[in-house]
């Protein structure tokens, strides 16, 4: 069953290497990050899922030891998706588990299996929820780093412009993390999302399934859109 849930964005920003001279505008983000994995850490798990949004054609699971890279966002540096060993998957990470597999290795993340699950960005609610299920059933123990951003529409120099829905979507958002409110999550509006270029609507979608009967509480650690892109970091334990 689910114990425990980080939900962190996953910009390649949150790279400091990739963001370069603008790295400490999300220096807050990447500490409330470190704080959520802190979460995970004490709720000792027996297996640790991350779970982030994908492209058409590249969802799917990708085992401990992956390996992703930041090459196309001009920067010579590859991540591993936990331990490195063996032979290497041949499937690349996403840009948002590649984001994962960095922010775990930044707390030097260790002691328990873990395993990446790319969600295509529409995949609808209902079997968001049913993968969710899914996963909190492969160990006794579960935890779930959920990576995935809000809307990209928070003002007139965000990547889908101003749209006014946007702030709107993203309250919903932020008060469903700050609560562990499943129901919000689960009745987001896939279309919206889509309009609004919210890219963390399956992933979350992904833990409401998965934290159905844990009786978990939440604690939102972040919240704000620097890029006009809304970021949350939130803790569920």
């Amino acid at each position: 069953m689910l114990v425990a849930a980080a939900v962190c964005p996953c910009p390649p920003l949150l790279v400091p290497e990739v963001a370069a001279g603008a790295a400490p505008e999300l220096d807050a983000a990447r500490t409330a990050c470190a704080d959520a994995l802190g979460v995970l850490a004490a709720a000792r798990p027996d297996r640790l899922v991350a779970v982030g949004p994908a492209a058409p054609g590249q969802a799917g699971d990708h085992p401990e030891g992956a390996r992703g890279s930041f090459r196309g966002f001009g920067v010579d540096l590859s991540v591993t998706l936990g331990r490195a060993g063996g032979a290497v998957p041949e499937r690349p990470l996403p840009p948002s588990l590649a984001v994962g597999a960095w922010l775990l290795d930044r707390v030097r993340w260790a002691d328990t299996p873990l395993e990446g699950v790319a969600v295509e960005e529409s995949l609808a609610a209902d079997r968001c929820a049913a993968l969710g299920r899914e996963l909190s059933a492969r160990a006794g123990r579960v935890a779930l780093l959920v990576l995935g951003d809000g809307a990209a529409c928070r003002t007139l120099k965000a990547p889908g412009y101003l749209d006014e829905r946007a702030a709107g979507f993203d309250a919903e958002v932020s008060r469903a993390l700050a609560g562990a409110d499943i129901r919000a999550l689960t009745a987001l509006d896939a279309s919206l999302a889509r309009e609004l270029q919210a890219a963390g609507r399956a992933p979350w979608q992904v833990l409401a399934g998965a934290a159905e009967g844990a009786r978990l509480s939440g604690q939102l650690l972040y919240d704000d859109a620097p890029y006009g892109v809304g970021y949350f970091v939130a803790a569920w334990s």
